[in-house]
């Protein structure tokens, strides 16, 4: 990106990447690299925000970031951990609390006439998360608010631009989290609020035309709004040398690959259509490890990419839609200390054995700023708020092995919940829904005859970019109309059960 505005410092707490949402949603750019792999154009960045982090400065681990061309030198926002470096490190106490400091608490102190809390009032509710606490103010620092049971809540360092912070303004939980980085980044700062999904389009095209040149691209499209986003800057860059392929996997939900192929009809693309369900089916045979099943269909969409990229003739890019939750949950931060929680089929790099190299226009974005961007092109409103589906498809919904039994079940079973959803008009309230087969038989009654059949569990959440869900409470009659459906309608199926966990601690997905 031409911005480079803010440089977000990793040191791998959970809400990392909730800065970087809250601060994209005052139109700035902002990037996320880890605390110990500082940028050397460090002059482009405006300001620097220190994150949190699990480690603590008393330990054996603590984690230093080289601040000697940052601290004094640009506008400093350090957040928790951050907070308690600065703290511990220049002449200040941190220690452990002697009261549980996690939760909601209250501003009970504010210092008057600060730019840093305008419009920010005694009383407002703030989010702490951690087990440390401030003792001591560091050199030159100045207290600026406290709760009533942290003193030293935040303060700033005297002669500097530098601030600080015990509670996390990033989380819905801080009311007025968005107010005060504003103030720091917009007030203080001085960062210009020129990032918006149209400033994006025209830099992306751009920067894909010199880096793609008069070079051909694949691309695999899977129906769903990242890569379809993706196709459509890249058409926009490239036009007729971008070459769309959508595969069938055979793990698609009911009659979507002919439904896909005739959506993209009308979006100007060059799409062509491969049906490798057998293909698919066939390396997936006896696997039941969720791990096994992702490596293996993200091994056969290479095999059949690197099939059809031979029958174009001079391919020499890749283009996937990855977006910034896949990078987050499959790999750390930009190399930082984040935790892997899950691999993508569509990230970590190709085999050697296929020559192309890879382009991903969405990488930096969150799954509700990929909205945005596709509308900023008059996208179809229908696709843009089409619900996520994950890549692997209903692999990673049906628990255990796969076979085309129960991709069968599975498919008409989706049919069902996500039909209904729409006819009750809740499609658009719900962020993500789909079914799960569980490795389970139980008994039932049907027709005065026992039965002993599949379970199916629904799931619905509600969510902005993926990376905290909440389960969505769908009415009653809803569920049991759809209930009764699916036990009548789909063979093989005598029990349904909702999902009501949360993300975290739970996942969207249950593989």
């Amino acid at each position: 990106m031409q911005h480079n505005n803010v440089l977000i410092l990793d040191f791998g707490s959970q809400y990392t990447q909730l800065i970087a949402r809250r601060v994209r949603e005052l139109n700035i750019y902002c990037e996320i690299h880890p605390y110990n792999k500082i940028p050397n154009n460090l002059e482009t960045y405006k300001a620097v925000i220190l994150s949190g982090s699990p480690n603590s400065v008393r330990g054996g681990a603590v984690l230093h970031p080289e601040l000697k061309h940052i601290r004094g030198e640009k506008p400093l926002l350090a957040v928790c951990y951050g907070a308690q470096y600065l703290a511990h490190f220049s002449g200040g106490e941190v220690a452990p609390s002697n009261t549980r400091e996690y939760g909601r608490a209250n501003l009970s102190f504010i210092k008057e006439k600060e730019d840093f809390f305008h419009n920010i009032y005694t009383g407002s509710q703030v989010w702490m998360s951690h087990s440390d606490t401030i003792k001591t103010l560091p050199d030159n620092g100045v207290l600026l608010a406290s709760t009533e049971d942290v003193e030293n809540a935040a303060y700033k360092i005297e002669g500097e631009q530098t601030y600080a912070i015990q509670f996390h303004p990033e989380v819905y939980h801080s009311k007025d989290g968005k107010q005060l980085l504003e103030n720091f980044l917009v007030h203080i700062a001085k960062v210009e609020q020129d990032w918006t999904p149209q400033s994006f389009v025209e830099e992306t095209v751009e920067a894909l035309q010199k880096k793609l040149g008069n070079d051909r691209v694949v691309l695999g499209l899977s129906g769903g709004v990242d890569s379809s986003v993706a196709a459509m800057l890249l058409h926009k860059a490239i036009g007729k040398n971008l070459y769309c392929i959508f595969v069938n996997n055979g793990l698609l939900r009911k009659n979507e690959f002919q439904d896909v192929l005739d959506q993209y009809k009308d979006m100007g693309l060059n799409v062509k259509g491969v049906d490798a369900s057998a293909r698919f089916l066939d390396a997936l045979a006896g696997l039941s490890d969720p791990e096994e099943k992702r490596k293996a269909i993200g091994r056969v969409f290479i095999e059949v990419f690197d099939d059809e990229a031979h029958e174009i003739s001079d391919v020499k890019w890749l283009a996937q839609g990855t977006i910034y939750p896949d990078v987050i949950e499959s790999v750390s931060v930009s190399g930082g200390p984040s935790a892997t929680i899950k691999s993508h089929h569509n990230v970590g790099g190709l085999p050697d054995f296929m020559k192309l190299k890879i382009v991903e226009p969405l990488k930096a974005l969150f799954k509700d700023e990929v909205r945005r961007v596709g509308a900023s092109m008059d996208m179809d409103k229908n696709l843009l708020g089409r619900h996520p589906f994950p890549g692997p498809g209903l692999a990673i919904r049906i628990l255990g092995d796969i076979t085309a039994e129960k991709v069968r079940i599975l498919q008409e079973v989706d049919a069902v919940f996500i039909g209904n959803l729409k006819k009750w008009n809740l499609y658009d309230n719900v962020w993500q829904a789909g079914a799960i087969l569980l490795p389970v038989n139980s008994v039932g009654v049907m027709g005065d005859e026992r039965t002993y059949e599949k379970c199916v569990a629904l799931r619905a959440v509600e969510s902005t970019d993926g990376m905290t869900a909440d389960w969505v409470n769908l009415p009653y009659e809803f569920l049991q109309k759809t209930s009764n459906e699916i036990i009548n309608k789909v063979k093989g199926v005598n029990r349904v059960v909702y999902d009501i966990s949360s993300k975290p601690p739970a996942t969207i997905e249950w593989e």
